[in-house]
């Protein structure tokens, strides 16, 4: 593991990613101890409160887990799919604002995955997955239930339909997808949605899913592709309008 001290890139980050890349490729396995700071400090010829930071930054990527005691230190730790959807998330909700992504493009993302899903988690879903999706469905329904918790539900429900398909992989690429375009797909619509419509939709998929008909699943979800494109056509053309009357 080297670095190059004339480049002008922070050397804590430096070091951090010829560690990353060495746990990457396998150099540093799962389990490995790294050396110790000071071995560290020698290694780059640095300070040991470069190495320190380095350490924090692979730590806040759950890269790496420290343990106190004789037998302590720095570990190369087992990165789970679950710890790195925050990270996935962020990045997604990230890319969406800065990048000005279109309505139609991010939905058109977003369903295209998760329809990608609807045939395996017609095949793999649990009772507990089956179950999330029954209850997020009656909970919309409630009288009463606020714009923002109505949101919370839809994410909730579509987040169960993906991890029924029981891929972990996908489960992580659509984290992004769902709960990240999702939020932003309900700001823009909410104010003209139809819950009934929503909600006899979510009923549909959820039939579907239970009786293993990935067909009849991935076909209501394009349905609500439709529906949201729909909306968003409505609510973007109303605002053109009104800002056109000023």
């Amino acid at each position: 593991m080297k670095i190059d001290p004339t480049n002008p890139a922070d050397l804590s980050a430096q070091i951090a990613k010829a560690i990353r890349d060495a746990i990457i490729s396998g150099a540093l396995p799962v389990d490995e101890r790294l050396p110790s700071e000071a071995e560290l400090a020698d290694q780059f010829n640095v300070s040991r409160p470069t190495v320190r930071e380095a350490l924090k930054r692979l730590a806040a990527q759950s890269l790496i887990r420290t343990q106190r005691g004789a037998t302590g230190g720095a570990f190369v730790n087992r990165l789970k799919f679950e710890d790195a959807y925050g990270q996935q998330i962020t990045t997604s909700t990230l890319l969406l604002s800065m990048n000005d992504v279109s309505f139609a493009t991010a939905c058109e993302a977003r369903y295209a995955l998760e329809r990608a899903c609807a045939p395996l988690s017609a095949q793999r879903r649990t009772a507990d997955h089956l179950a999330t999706m029954r209850a997020e469905a009656h909970r919309q329904s409630q009288p009463g239930l606020t714009d923002e918790a109505f949101c919370a539900s839809d994410v909730a429900f579509h987040r169960a339909l993906v991890d029924a398909a029981g891929n972990p992989v996908l489960s992580y690429q659509l984290a992004g997808a769902v709960e990240a375009m999702q939020p932003l797909m309900n700001m823009i619509t909410f104010t003209a949605r139809s819950r009934e419509t929503i909600i006899a939709l979510h009923t549909a998929i959820a039939d579907a899913i239970e009786a293993h008909d990935g067909a009849n699943a991935d076909e209501n979800l394009a349905k609500l592709a439709r529906y949201t494109q729909e909306l968003a056509q409505d609510v973007i053309a109303q605002r053109q309008a009104a800002r056109a009357s000023k």
